[in-house]
């Protein structure tokens, strides 16, 4: 089987939307914590923020008023491109976004009070190499068992088949390895309902949920039946799965 190429999919999904997934109409029962919102509480004003795998630069452009200064990076040409129409609308003067690899870090060591990275590959040797001692590390990643049903369904996706709970002891690992010396780590499983078909379409067309969603017009069939076996009051059913963790330097 093809090898899927994931970073351009992701280039391609950047140049199209920048991960603007407002228009899904759906929502979340069980969700423990905003990841931005864990982000923001340990800030102070005086912190200097690197924000990894920053897509569209929604998130920090939310928060950049509660910071010294914010930069977001993102290995996606169209991704940065995005995000910087969405920094000139904000009219945030402490914000700056670069293309730049996460394994790559181009920064002086210890320049960071803060790290965050939402979803994205990241390396955690470069990202202790820029934080400063004392300084803290939030990553927010998919479980293995994210969209269950769905890749069950399929009998494909991505992490499908691996073990749950996997990639959370790799990162905490790789992390430990690195040389952070306190780490939390925290999961919820969260339902989450989408109310449409198109919804859950426009879902799997702009995330490699399913890889190569679409090509082949039995995935529509597949889909059919999966929208009628897990349909009720509430929208088509699925899980959410999220890991946490938080690192200290």
């Amino acid at each position: 089987m093809k090898k899927f190429d994931y970073d351009s999919f992701y280039d391609e999904v950047g140049t199209q939307n920048g991960w603007d997934f407002s228009s899904i109409r759906s929502f979340l029962e069980g969700v423990t914590w905003d990841f931005y919102e864990e982000v923001r509480k340990r800030c102070k004003k005086t912190d200097v923020l690197l924000d990894v795998g920053t897509g569209g630069g929604e998130h920090i452009l939310r928060i950049a008023q509660e910071l010294f200064f914010l930069i977001g990076i993102d290995l996606s040409e169209g991704m940065v491109e995005t995000a910087k129409v969405n920094l000139e609308q904000s009219k945030a003067s402490n914000v700056k976004f670069f293309q730049m690899s996460s394994y790559d870090l181009q920064f002086p060591k210890g320049f960071f009070d803060v790290v965050s990275c939402c979803q994205a590959p990241f390396s955690a040797a470069e990202v202790e190499k820029v934080l400063k001692s004392g300084g803290v590390f939030l990553t927010q990643q998919v479980s293995e068992a994210d969209k269950l049903n769905i890749k069950e369904a399929f009998g494909r996706g991505q992490s499908y088949g691996q073990q749950d709970g996997t990639l959370k002891e790799k990162y905490i690992r790789e992390l430990k390895e690195a040389g952070f010396r306190h780490i939390q780590s925290f999961e919820y499983d969260a339902a989450e309902y989408f109310e449409r078909p198109e919804d859950l379409i426009f879902l799997l067309k702009h995330t490699p949920i399913i890889p190569d969603f679409g090509q082949d017009k039995q995935d529509f069939e597949i889909l059919k039946d999966f929208i009628q076996n897990n349909q009720n009051d509430k929208g088509i059913r699925t899980n959410s799965k999220r890991i946490l963790l938080i690192a200290k330097k």
